[in-house]
Protein backbone atom coordinates (compact mmCIF):
# COMPACT_ATOMS: atom_id res chain seq x y z
CA UNK A 1 0.00 0.00 0.00
CA UNK A 2 1.41 3.40 -1.03
CA UNK A 3 1.83 5.75 1.96
CA UNK A 4 0.27 9.21 1.90
CA UNK A 5 1.19 12.33 3.84
CA UNK A 6 -0.80 12.95 7.03
CA UNK A 7 -3.69 15.41 6.51
CA UNK A 8 -2.79 19.04 7.09
CA UNK A 9 0.98 18.58 6.71
CA UNK A 10 3.25 20.01 4.03
CA UNK A 11 4.23 17.51 1.34
CA UNK A 12 7.69 15.99 1.84
CA UNK A 13 10.53 16.59 -0.60
CA UNK A 14 11.07 14.35 -3.59
CA UNK A 15 13.77 11.76 -2.89
CA UNK A 16 14.43 8.04 -2.86
CA UNK A 17 12.64 7.73 0.48
CA UNK A 18 9.45 9.21 -0.99
CA UNK A 19 9.37 7.44 -4.35
CA UNK A 20 6.87 5.02 -2.84
CA UNK A 21 4.45 7.93 -2.38
CA UNK A 22 4.24 8.32 -6.16
CA UNK A 23 1.89 6.46 -8.47
CA UNK A 24 3.83 3.87 -10.53
CA UNK A 25 3.47 5.84 -13.78
CA UNK A 26 5.16 8.83 -12.13
CA UNK A 27 8.26 6.98 -10.92
CA UNK A 28 11.58 6.74 -12.80
CA UNK A 29 11.83 4.16 -15.55
CA UNK A 30 14.88 2.73 -13.74
CA UNK A 31 15.76 2.08 -10.11
CA UNK A 32 18.35 4.80 -9.38
CA UNK A 33 20.03 2.56 -6.80
CA UNK A 34 20.98 0.07 -9.51
CA UNK A 35 22.80 2.60 -11.72
CA UNK A 36 26.57 3.11 -11.74
CA UNK A 37 28.43 6.34 -12.59
CA UNK A 38 29.46 5.66 -16.17
CA UNK A 39 28.82 9.10 -17.71
CA UNK A 40 30.14 12.48 -16.55
CA UNK A 41 28.19 15.48 -17.76
CA UNK A 42 29.33 19.12 -17.63
CA UNK A 43 26.48 21.63 -17.51
CA UNK A 44 23.80 20.83 -14.93
CA UNK A 45 21.11 22.87 -16.64
CA UNK A 46 17.52 22.28 -17.63
CA UNK A 47 18.31 21.22 -21.19
CA UNK A 48 20.51 18.32 -20.18
CA UNK A 49 17.95 17.10 -17.66
CA UNK A 50 15.15 17.30 -20.24
CA UNK A 51 17.15 15.72 -23.06
CA UNK A 52 20.28 13.56 -22.62
CA UNK A 53 19.34 12.46 -19.10
CA UNK A 54 15.96 11.29 -20.37
CA UNK A 55 17.48 9.41 -23.32
CA UNK A 56 19.97 7.78 -20.94
CA UNK A 57 17.29 6.70 -18.48
CA UNK A 58 15.21 5.18 -21.27
CA UNK A 59 18.26 3.43 -22.77
CA UNK A 60 19.09 1.92 -19.37
CA UNK A 61 15.49 0.83 -18.81
CA UNK A 62 15.18 -0.78 -22.25
CA UNK A 63 18.59 -2.48 -22.20
CA UNK A 64 19.03 -3.30 -18.52
CA UNK A 65 22.48 -1.64 -18.61
CA UNK A 66 23.23 0.52 -15.53
CA UNK A 67 24.16 3.84 -17.17
CA UNK A 68 24.22 6.49 -14.42
CA UNK A 69 25.19 10.14 -14.89
CA UNK A 70 27.31 12.27 -12.58
CA UNK A 71 26.37 15.84 -13.49
CA UNK A 72 28.79 18.71 -12.90
CA UNK A 73 27.73 22.33 -12.50
CA UNK A 74 30.56 24.64 -13.64
CA UNK A 75 29.29 27.57 -11.55
CA UNK A 76 25.77 27.21 -10.15
CA UNK A 77 26.26 25.61 -6.75
CA UNK A 78 22.64 26.16 -5.60
CA UNK A 79 21.40 23.66 -8.20
CA UNK A 80 23.99 21.14 -6.95
CA UNK A 81 22.70 21.51 -3.39
CA UNK A 82 19.08 21.27 -4.54
CA UNK A 83 19.75 18.13 -6.57
CA UNK A 84 21.65 16.46 -3.74
CA UNK A 85 18.88 17.32 -1.28
CA UNK A 86 16.51 15.08 -3.24
CA UNK A 87 18.95 12.31 -4.19
CA UNK A 88 19.35 13.84 -7.67
CA UNK A 89 15.77 12.96 -8.58
CA UNK A 90 13.72 15.58 -10.41
CA UNK A 91 10.56 15.79 -12.47
CA UNK A 92 10.16 16.47 -16.17
CA UNK A 93 6.87 17.91 -17.36
CA UNK A 94 6.04 17.76 -21.06
CA UNK A 95 3.93 20.74 -22.05
CA UNK A 96 1.50 19.13 -24.46
CA UNK A 97 -1.32 21.06 -26.13
CA UNK A 98 -3.86 18.80 -24.43
CA UNK A 99 -2.29 19.28 -21.01
CA UNK A 100 0.94 18.66 -19.06
CA UNK A 101 2.36 15.19 -18.42
CA UNK A 102 4.80 14.82 -15.51
CA UNK A 103 7.08 12.07 -14.24
CA UNK A 104 10.31 11.67 -12.28
CA UNK A 105 13.69 11.07 -13.95
CA UNK A 106 16.29 8.98 -12.12
CA UNK A 107 19.36 8.72 -14.37
CA UNK A 108 21.43 11.36 -12.54
CA UNK A 109 23.20 9.60 -9.67
CA UNK A 110 25.20 12.51 -8.27
CA UNK A 111 25.66 16.26 -8.66
CA UNK A 112 29.02 17.99 -8.22
CA UNK A 113 30.35 21.53 -8.24
CA UNK A 114 33.27 21.88 -10.62
CA UNK A 115 35.58 23.75 -8.23
CA UNK A 116 34.65 22.38 -4.78
CA UNK A 117 34.46 18.79 -6.07
CA UNK A 118 37.46 18.95 -8.42
CA UNK A 119 39.12 15.91 -6.84
CA UNK A 120 36.07 13.72 -7.29
CA UNK A 121 35.66 14.89 -10.88
CA UNK A 122 39.29 14.09 -11.70
CA UNK A 123 38.89 10.63 -10.17
CA UNK A 124 35.80 9.99 -12.29
CA UNK A 125 37.48 11.17 -15.49
CA UNK A 126 40.43 8.91 -14.75
CA UNK A 127 38.22 5.88 -14.02
CA UNK A 128 37.88 3.24 -16.76
CA UNK A 129 34.27 2.76 -15.57
CA UNK A 130 33.46 6.16 -17.07
CA UNK A 131 33.46 5.81 -20.85
CA UNK A 132 31.40 8.83 -21.94
CA UNK A 133 31.64 12.54 -21.13
CA UNK A 134 28.83 14.79 -22.34
CA UNK A 135 28.60 18.56 -22.15
CA UNK A 136 26.14 21.43 -22.52
CA UNK A 137 28.21 24.53 -21.80
CA UNK A 138 27.02 26.84 -24.63
CA UNK A 139 29.14 28.62 -27.20
CA UNK A 140 30.67 30.90 -24.55
CA UNK A 141 31.97 27.96 -22.53
CA UNK A 142 34.39 26.96 -25.27
CA UNK A 143 36.43 30.20 -25.26
CA UNK A 144 37.11 30.09 -28.99
CA UNK A 145 38.77 32.85 -30.97
CA UNK A 146 36.31 34.45 -33.41
CA UNK A 147 37.00 33.32 -36.94
CA UNK A 148 39.60 30.61 -36.29
CA UNK A 149 37.76 28.58 -33.66
CA UNK A 150 41.06 27.97 -31.85
CA UNK A 151 41.27 28.22 -28.07
CA UNK A 152 41.62 31.82 -26.98
CA UNK A 153 44.54 31.43 -24.60
CA UNK A 154 44.43 35.17 -23.90
CA UNK A 155 40.89 35.02 -22.56
CA UNK A 156 41.17 35.91 -18.85
CA UNK A 157 39.55 32.68 -17.63
CA UNK A 158 41.73 30.45 -19.83
CA UNK A 159 44.90 32.38 -18.99
CA UNK A 160 44.08 32.06 -15.29
CA UNK A 161 43.56 28.30 -15.62
CA UNK A 162 46.84 27.84 -17.47
CA UNK A 163 48.55 29.69 -14.63
CA UNK A 164 46.78 27.60 -11.97
CA UNK A 165 47.73 24.11 -13.19
CA UNK A 166 49.91 23.40 -10.19
CA UNK A 167 47.15 24.21 -7.70
CA UNK A 168 44.41 22.55 -9.77
CA UNK A 169 41.96 25.38 -9.03
CA UNK A 170 40.52 25.51 -12.54
CA UNK A 171 37.46 27.59 -13.39
CA UNK A 172 36.74 26.65 -17.02
CA UNK A 173 35.19 23.46 -18.33
CA UNK A 174 37.88 23.31 -21.02
CA UNK A 175 40.64 23.36 -18.41
CA UNK A 176 38.91 20.85 -16.14
CA UNK A 177 38.36 18.41 -19.02
CA UNK A 178 41.95 18.77 -20.22
CA UNK A 179 43.23 18.12 -16.69
CA UNK A 180 40.96 15.08 -16.37
CA UNK A 181 42.15 13.65 -19.69
CA UNK A 182 45.76 14.13 -18.62
CA UNK A 183 45.12 12.18 -15.43
CA UNK A 184 43.32 9.49 -17.41
CA UNK A 185 46.27 9.02 -19.74
CA UNK A 186 48.64 8.80 -16.76
CA UNK A 187 46.45 6.24 -14.98
CA UNK A 188 46.10 3.74 -17.81
CA UNK A 189 44.50 5.60 -20.68
CA UNK A 190 41.16 3.81 -21.08
CA UNK A 191 39.33 5.09 -24.17
CA UNK A 192 36.84 7.91 -23.65
CA UNK A 193 34.27 9.64 -25.84
CA UNK A 194 33.50 13.34 -25.38
CA UNK A 195 30.02 14.18 -26.68
CA UNK A 196 29.33 17.88 -27.10
CA UNK A 197 25.61 18.64 -27.05
CA UNK A 198 25.89 22.37 -27.74
CA UNK A 199 24.23 24.17 -30.62
CA UNK A 200 27.33 24.73 -32.73
CA UNK A 201 28.25 23.62 -36.21
CA UNK A 202 30.85 20.87 -35.87
CA UNK A 203 30.44 20.81 -32.09
CA UNK A 204 32.58 17.68 -31.76
CA UNK A 205 35.56 19.13 -33.58
CA UNK A 206 35.04 22.48 -31.81
CA UNK A 207 35.36 20.78 -28.43
CA UNK A 208 38.34 18.74 -29.60
CA UNK A 209 40.12 21.88 -30.83
CA UNK A 210 39.84 23.81 -27.57
CA UNK A 211 40.67 20.84 -25.34
CA UNK A 212 43.73 19.99 -27.42
CA UNK A 213 44.61 23.68 -27.48
CA UNK A 214 44.58 23.80 -23.70
CA UNK A 215 46.85 20.75 -23.42
CA UNK A 216 49.25 22.25 -25.98
CA UNK A 217 49.39 25.55 -24.07
CA UNK A 218 49.83 23.84 -20.70
CA UNK A 219 53.03 23.45 -18.71
CA UNK A 220 52.52 19.70 -18.27
CA UNK A 221 55.84 18.01 -19.16
CA UNK A 222 54.05 15.07 -20.80
CA UNK A 223 51.64 17.18 -22.86
CA UNK A 224 52.87 15.67 -26.15
CA UNK A 225 52.15 12.19 -24.79
CA UNK A 226 48.67 13.34 -23.77
CA UNK A 227 47.99 14.72 -27.26
CA UNK A 228 49.22 11.51 -28.92
CA UNK A 229 47.04 9.41 -26.61
CA UNK A 230 44.04 11.61 -27.37
CA UNK A 231 44.53 11.01 -31.08
CA UNK A 232 44.32 7.24 -30.58
CA UNK A 233 41.93 6.87 -27.62
CA UNK A 234 39.59 9.88 -27.36
CA UNK A 235 36.70 10.48 -29.74
CA UNK A 236 34.75 13.70 -30.28
CA UNK A 237 31.64 12.78 -32.30
CA UNK A 238 29.50 15.56 -33.70
CA UNK A 239 25.89 15.68 -32.54
CA UNK A 240 22.60 17.45 -33.10
CA UNK A 241 20.29 17.96 -30.14
CA UNK A 242 16.80 19.36 -30.34
CA UNK A 243 14.15 20.03 -27.75
CA UNK A 244 12.61 23.31 -26.69
CA UNK A 245 13.16 23.62 -22.94
CA UNK A 246 11.64 26.83 -21.61
CA UNK A 247 12.66 28.31 -18.29
CA UNK A 248 10.73 26.70 -15.42
CA UNK A 249 8.10 29.02 -13.94
CA UNK A 250 6.42 29.08 -10.54
CA UNK A 251 3.31 27.70 -12.26
CA UNK A 252 5.38 24.78 -13.55
CA UNK A 253 6.63 24.11 -10.03
CA UNK A 254 3.08 24.11 -8.67
CA UNK A 255 1.98 21.75 -11.44
CA UNK A 256 4.80 19.29 -10.72
CA UNK A 257 4.19 19.36 -6.97
CA UNK A 258 0.45 18.87 -7.45
CA UNK A 259 0.85 15.90 -9.78
CA UNK A 260 3.56 14.23 -7.71
CA UNK A 261 2.15 14.90 -4.27
CA UNK A 262 5.71 15.68 -3.11
CA UNK A 263 7.81 18.82 -3.37
CA UNK A 264 10.31 19.04 -6.25
CA UNK A 265 12.90 21.80 -5.90
CA UNK A 266 14.42 21.38 -9.39
CA UNK A 267 11.64 20.55 -11.90
CA UNK A 268 12.18 21.03 -15.63
CA UNK A 269 9.75 21.35 -18.52
CA UNK A 270 9.98 20.67 -22.24
CA UNK A 271 7.97 20.39 -25.40
CA UNK A 272 6.83 16.90 -26.48
CA UNK A 273 9.23 16.82 -29.45
CA UNK A 274 12.84 15.74 -29.00
CA UNK A 275 15.63 14.62 -31.32
CA UNK A 276 19.21 13.46 -30.94
CA UNK A 277 21.47 12.70 -33.91
CA UNK A 278 24.99 11.44 -33.22
CA UNK A 279 27.99 10.69 -35.39
CA UNK A 280 28.60 6.96 -35.05
CA UNK A 281 32.19 7.39 -33.87
CA UNK A 282 32.75 6.31 -30.27
CA UNK A 283 36.01 5.23 -28.64
CA UNK A 284 34.44 2.79 -26.18
CA UNK A 285 31.16 1.56 -24.67
CA UNK A 286 28.15 3.89 -24.78
CA UNK A 287 24.49 3.75 -23.78
CA UNK A 288 22.20 2.27 -26.45
CA UNK A 289 20.44 5.59 -26.95
CA UNK A 290 19.05 4.35 -30.26
CA UNK A 291 16.57 2.22 -28.28
CA UNK A 292 14.84 5.49 -27.40
CA UNK A 293 14.95 6.93 -30.90
CA UNK A 294 18.38 8.56 -31.13
CA UNK A 295 19.90 8.37 -34.62
CA UNK A 296 23.48 7.20 -35.17
CA UNK A 297 24.68 8.30 -38.62
CA UNK A 298 28.00 8.49 -40.50
CA UNK A 299 27.64 12.25 -41.01
CA UNK A 300 25.51 14.59 -38.90
CA UNK A 301 26.19 17.69 -41.03
CA UNK A 302 22.92 17.60 -43.02
CA UNK A 303 20.92 17.25 -39.79
CA UNK A 304 23.08 19.80 -38.00
CA UNK A 305 22.76 22.47 -40.66
CA UNK A 306 19.02 21.86 -40.97
CA UNK A 307 18.58 22.37 -37.27
CA UNK A 308 20.93 25.35 -37.01
CA UNK A 309 19.73 27.17 -40.10
CA UNK A 310 16.02 26.34 -40.09
CA UNK A 311 14.94 25.79 -36.48
CA UNK A 312 17.49 27.99 -34.71
CA UNK A 313 17.53 30.46 -37.59
CA UNK A 314 13.75 30.82 -37.64
CA UNK A 315 13.75 31.06 -33.84
CA UNK A 316 16.14 34.01 -33.95
CA UNK A 317 14.10 35.71 -36.68
CA UNK A 318 10.94 35.30 -34.61
CA UNK A 319 12.76 36.57 -31.52
CA UNK A 320 13.78 39.93 -32.97
CA UNK A 321 10.70 40.52 -35.11
CA UNK A 322 8.39 39.29 -32.37
CA UNK A 323 10.02 41.54 -29.76
CA UNK A 324 9.59 44.52 -32.07
CA UNK A 325 5.90 43.63 -32.43
CA UNK A 326 5.41 43.37 -28.67
CA UNK A 327 5.27 39.55 -28.50
CA UNK A 328 6.60 37.72 -25.47
CA UNK A 329 6.83 34.10 -26.61
CA UNK A 330 7.30 32.06 -29.78
CA UNK A 331 3.66 30.97 -29.61
CA UNK A 332 2.63 34.64 -29.40
CA UNK A 333 4.57 35.33 -32.59
CA UNK A 334 2.95 32.35 -34.35
CA UNK A 335 -0.47 33.67 -33.34
CA UNK A 336 0.10 36.84 -35.38
CA UNK A 337 -0.93 37.16 -39.01
CA UNK A 338 2.74 37.04 -40.09
CA UNK A 339 4.35 34.39 -37.82
CA UNK A 340 3.62 31.24 -39.81
CA UNK A 341 4.33 32.98 -43.11
CA UNK A 342 7.69 34.10 -41.77
CA UNK A 343 8.69 30.58 -40.69
CA UNK A 344 7.69 29.04 -44.01
CA UNK A 345 9.30 31.81 -46.08
CA UNK A 346 12.48 31.58 -43.98
CA UNK A 347 12.72 27.82 -44.58
CA UNK A 348 12.01 28.26 -48.30
CA UNK A 349 14.74 30.89 -48.62
CA UNK A 350 17.41 29.08 -46.56
CA UNK A 351 16.50 25.51 -47.59
CA UNK A 352 18.54 25.54 -50.83
CA UNK A 353 21.73 26.10 -48.80
CA UNK A 354 21.39 22.74 -47.04
CA UNK A 355 23.28 19.61 -48.16
CA UNK A 356 21.50 16.47 -49.26
CA UNK A 357 20.92 13.68 -46.77
CA UNK A 358 18.95 15.57 -44.14
CA UNK A 359 15.24 16.26 -43.60
CA UNK A 360 13.16 17.81 -46.39
CA UNK A 361 13.18 21.58 -45.68
CA UNK A 362 9.50 22.18 -46.35
CA UNK A 363 8.45 19.08 -44.42
CA UNK A 364 10.69 20.32 -41.63
CA UNK A 365 8.91 23.69 -41.81
CA UNK A 366 5.58 21.91 -41.23
CA UNK A 367 6.99 20.36 -38.06
CA UNK A 368 8.40 23.71 -36.92
CA UNK A 369 5.07 25.46 -37.32
CA UNK A 370 3.34 22.78 -35.24
CA UNK A 371 6.01 22.96 -32.54
CA UNK A 372 6.16 26.75 -32.45
CA UNK A 373 2.37 27.04 -32.23
CA UNK A 374 2.12 24.94 -29.07
CA UNK A 375 0.55 27.38 -26.58
CA UNK A 376 1.73 25.29 -23.65
CA UNK A 377 5.40 25.99 -24.47
CA UNK A 378 6.13 29.51 -23.27
CA UNK A 379 9.50 29.88 -24.95
CA UNK A 380 10.54 33.46 -24.25
CA UNK A 381 11.73 35.56 -27.17
CA UNK A 382 14.04 37.41 -24.79
CA UNK A 383 15.84 34.13 -24.02
CA UNK A 384 16.16 33.22 -27.70
CA UNK A 385 17.31 36.70 -28.68
CA UNK A 386 20.11 36.87 -26.11
CA UNK A 387 23.74 36.35 -27.21
CA UNK A 388 22.82 37.28 -30.77
CA UNK A 389 26.40 38.22 -31.66
CA UNK A 390 27.36 34.58 -31.02
CA UNK A 391 24.27 32.96 -32.51
CA UNK A 392 23.51 34.72 -35.78
CA UNK A 393 26.87 34.09 -37.47
CA UNK A 394 26.10 30.35 -37.46
CA UNK A 395 22.34 30.60 -37.79
CA UNK A 396 22.10 33.19 -40.58
CA UNK A 397 25.35 34.43 -42.02
CA UNK A 398 26.81 31.28 -43.58
CA UNK A 399 23.51 30.63 -45.37
CA UNK A 400 23.42 34.27 -46.43
CA UNK A 401 26.90 34.00 -47.94
CA UNK A 402 25.88 30.92 -49.93
CA UNK A 403 22.77 32.62 -51.27
CA UNK A 404 24.55 35.88 -52.13
CA UNK A 405 27.26 33.93 -53.98
CA UNK A 406 24.53 32.29 -56.06
CA UNK A 407 22.87 35.69 -56.73
CA UNK A 408 19.74 34.42 -54.98
CA UNK A 409 17.38 36.98 -53.41
CA UNK A 410 17.54 37.16 -49.60
CA UNK A 411 14.61 39.34 -48.45
CA UNK A 412 13.74 37.24 -45.39
CA UNK A 413 17.28 37.16 -44.05
CA UNK A 414 17.62 40.89 -44.70
CA UNK A 415 14.42 41.52 -42.72
CA UNK A 416 15.67 39.30 -39.90
CA UNK A 417 19.00 41.15 -39.82
CA UNK A 418 17.18 44.49 -39.78
CA UNK A 419 15.17 43.34 -36.76
CA UNK A 420 18.35 42.13 -35.03
CA UNK A 421 20.05 45.44 -35.80
CA UNK A 422 17.12 47.29 -34.27
CA UNK A 423 17.36 45.10 -31.14
CA UNK A 424 21.04 45.98 -30.60
CA UNK A 425 20.17 49.56 -29.69
CA UNK A 426 20.75 50.51 -26.07
CA UNK A 427 17.72 50.89 -23.84
CA UNK A 428 17.25 54.11 -21.90
CA UNK A 429 18.00 52.49 -18.54
CA UNK A 430 20.94 50.50 -19.90
CA UNK A 431 21.21 47.10 -21.50
CA UNK A 432 19.73 46.12 -24.83
CA UNK A 433 16.44 47.43 -26.20
CA UNK A 434 14.23 44.41 -25.50
CA UNK A 435 15.95 43.13 -22.38
CA UNK A 436 18.23 40.65 -24.16
CA UNK A 437 21.80 40.16 -23.02
CA UNK A 438 24.92 39.85 -25.16
CA UNK A 439 28.65 39.75 -24.33
CA UNK A 440 29.14 42.28 -27.14
CA UNK A 441 26.22 44.50 -26.10
CA UNK A 442 28.33 47.61 -25.56
CA UNK A 443 30.19 47.23 -28.85
CA UNK A 444 26.94 46.65 -30.72
CA UNK A 445 25.30 49.69 -29.15
CA UNK A 446 28.29 51.81 -30.15
CA UNK A 447 27.59 50.92 -33.78
CA UNK A 448 24.60 53.29 -33.53
CA UNK A 449 26.81 56.32 -32.81
CA UNK A 450 25.84 57.91 -36.12
CA UNK A 451 22.07 57.49 -36.07
CA UNK A 452 21.68 59.52 -39.27
CA UNK A 453 23.32 56.80 -41.34
CA UNK A 454 21.58 53.44 -41.20
CA UNK A 455 23.96 52.15 -43.85
CA UNK A 456 26.96 52.95 -41.66
CA UNK A 457 25.29 51.34 -38.66
CA UNK A 458 24.59 48.14 -40.57
CA UNK A 459 28.18 47.97 -41.81
CA UNK A 460 29.56 48.42 -38.31
CA UNK A 461 27.19 45.81 -36.86
CA UNK A 462 28.19 43.24 -39.48
CA UNK A 463 31.86 43.99 -38.84
CA UNK A 464 31.28 43.62 -35.08
CA UNK A 465 30.10 40.01 -35.53
CA UNK A 466 33.02 39.13 -37.80
CA UNK A 467 31.18 39.47 -41.13
CA UNK A 468 33.56 41.93 -42.79
CA UNK A 469 32.85 40.38 -46.19
CA UNK A 470 29.11 40.93 -45.86
CA UNK A 471 29.69 44.47 -44.62
CA UNK A 472 31.32 45.18 -47.99
CA UNK A 473 28.25 43.94 -49.92
CA UNK A 474 26.62 47.29 -50.76
CA UNK A 475 23.37 45.78 -52.03
CA UNK A 476 22.98 43.65 -48.90
CA UNK A 477 23.74 46.56 -46.57
CA UNK A 478 21.21 48.70 -48.42
CA UNK A 479 18.59 45.96 -48.23
CA UNK A 480 19.04 45.57 -44.48
CA UNK A 481 19.14 49.32 -43.84
CA UNK A 482 15.97 49.88 -45.85
CA UNK A 483 14.09 47.39 -43.68
CA UNK A 484 15.09 48.80 -40.29
CA UNK A 485 12.36 51.48 -39.99
CA UNK A 486 9.52 48.93 -39.97
CA UNK A 487 10.60 46.89 -36.89
CA UNK A 488 11.78 50.10 -35.26
CA UNK A 489 8.18 51.33 -35.53
CA UNK A 490 6.86 47.97 -34.27
CA UNK A 491 5.47 47.11 -37.69
CA UNK A 492 6.27 43.74 -39.23
CA UNK A 493 6.07 44.28 -42.97
CA UNK A 494 5.85 40.71 -44.14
Amino acid sequence: MTPTPPPGTDPPALGRATLGWLAPELRPAVDPRELRPRIVHFGLGAFHRAHQALYTERASALSGEPWGIVAVAPRSLPVVAAMRAQDCLYSLTERRPEGPVTRVIGSVTDALGMRPDAGRIDALLASPEVTVLTSTVTEKGHHRRPGSGELDTLAPEIAADLAALETGDLTTVVGRIAAGLTLRMRSGGAPLTLVSCDNMAGNGSALATVVRGFVEASSWPDRRDVLDWMTDSVAFPATVVDRIVPATTDADRRTADSVLGVRDGVPVVGEPYRQWVLEDSFAGPRPPWELDGALFVPDVVPFQLTKLRLLNGAHSALAYLGAAAGCETVADALATDWGERLVRAFCAEVGPTLPAGGPDPMGYADVLVERFRNPAVRHLLQQIGSDGSLKIPERWLDALRTLRAASSPTPVLELALAAWANATRAAEGGGQLFGTTDPAAAALANCWQDTASRHGTVRRLLQAVGAVDLAEDDALVSGIAARIPAPRAGHIDF
